[in-house]
């Protein structure tokens, strides 16, 4: 199986996840769970549950413990959308499209969007709670400290509020290097951890796969910067040379 392949495969069984796990519109939050789902489903590479996955293969084969890390693979994603819902919001970013769609924001409001991100950040840690057999309760534990501490004020949110407070300034080589860490490679490498974790993985195998985690990461910023500088707004899926514009 090529690279490609596998990818393909495994984001059609997170899809799957996602639409299994996910809460359906309905009732007197159908507006709000409406909002959530339209940013969860507006497609997306997957990449944060995928590599939750793909860390838990390289230290089992055991496909029963691989399918029960699902829920915890769909709150990552839930996490990431939760992230960019805000990102995109006018107080932040400002941008009207995301994946080639327009923003959250856009279609249901401001007011609406920041809900919507709320609903999805503490829905994911709905799905990491969840109790499971195979899973035990210390691992649990630590899994959502990990997720917790890689999407808070020492991590994801931590980067965007250092790169927003840093806006049209010029800054050391080792301040942006902080900024990627933490924004984006934060969540990243914490997927790969986490999914070595929920895997069986030892201290050495954990370790060596939260390394390659990070070096993830930053290569995913390093490629995200490049494409947002030479790409088009039709060919990213949003607008283009935004990130530049911001300094």
């Amino acid at each position: 199986m090529t690279i490609s392949d596998y990818l393909l495969a495994k984001k059609g069984l997170i899809e799957q996840a996602l639409e299994r796990e996910m809460l359906s519109s309905g009732g007197h939050f159908s507006a709000h769970i409406s909002a959530m789902r339209y940013s969860l489903f507006a497609g997306g590479k997957r990449l944060r549950p995928i590599l939750c996955l793909a860390a838990a293969e390289a230290v089992t084969d055991d496909r029963a413990i691989i399918d029960n890390l699902l829920p915890i693979a769909c709150a990552l994603e839930c996490i990431h959308t939760y992230s960019l819902i805000h990102d995109d919001l006018p107080a932040m970013d400002d941008d009207d499209l995301r994946r080639g769609k327009p923003t959250n924001h856009k279609i249901y409001g401001e007011a609406a969007a920041i809900l919507a991100g709320d609903g999805l950040l503490t829905y994911a840690f709905e799905l990491l709670a969840r109790p499971s057999i195979l899973l035990s309760a210390e691992n649990c534990m630590k899994i959502s400290h990990l997720v917790a501490r890689a999407a808070g004020s020492l991590g994801m949110v931590g980067g965007q509020s250092l790169d927003i407070e840093n806006e049209n300034r010029k800054y050391r080589f080792e301040l942006l290097k902080t900024i990627h860490k933490s924004k984006t490679g934060a969540l990243i490498t914490c997927s790969v951890q986490v999914g070595a974790i929920g895997g069986g993985a030892n201290r050495q195998q954990e370790q060596s796969l939260k390394s390659y985690g990070k070096f993830i990461g930053l290569a995913f910023q390093i490629v995200d910067d490049f494409l947002d500088a030479t790409s088009t707004t039709e060919e990213l899926g949003k607008t283009a040379g935004s990130d530049s514009e911001r300094g």
